[in-house]
């Protein structure tokens, strides 16, 4: 893997850099009596699909550590996975908008932005060469099936 910072650890560095940007911003805040509902919502979405997400995870009986992808047991692929190969950042993602709606500041929208890339780059791009070398033609067919994203 080319970085060792757990995704829960990136989703707090992020939050942090996007709360930091707006609290030096503040000509870049914005109101509105949509922006709590669209927090709320971003963030429930995120905590649903990552409920969603782990619970496959947990019956496929496979590990959850996205530290260790050359551990995996079974190539989750029903549920959630059928949408995307990545619901679980894809919900931290989600989490990340809701939180930058509460701010209430556009420069918060930098932390989901960067956590995207920084998850493409450096967990997911190795996680899938992982996957592919433990799981073969399945990874390759459930690739090209299957978005990376949504």
């Amino acid at each position: 893997m080319s970085l060792r910072i757990p995704p829960l650890v990136q989703v707090l560095i992020c939050g942090a850099i996007g709360w930091g940007l707006s609290s030096v911003t503040p000509f870049l805040a914005f109101e509105g009596v949509w922006r709590s509902a669209a927090a709320l919502l971003f963030i429930a979405a995120g905590m649903a699909i990552l409920a969603l997400a782990l619970g496959a995870f947990i019956r496929a009986r496979t590990t959850v550590n996205p530290l260790a992808p050359e551990e995996a047991a079974t190539l989750v692929t029903t549920g959630l996975y059928r949408i995307s190969r990545n619901p679980m950042y894809l919900a931290m993602a989600a989490i990340l908008t809701g939180g930058a709606f509460l701010m209430g500041n556009l420069s918060a929208f930098v932390a989901p932005i960067l956590f995207v890339w920084l998850m493409t780059e450096f967990q997911i791009k190795p996680e899938e060469r992982a996957l592919q070398a433990r799981f073969g033609e399945a990874f390759d067919a459930y690739r090209i099936r299957t978005r990376r994203w949504i």
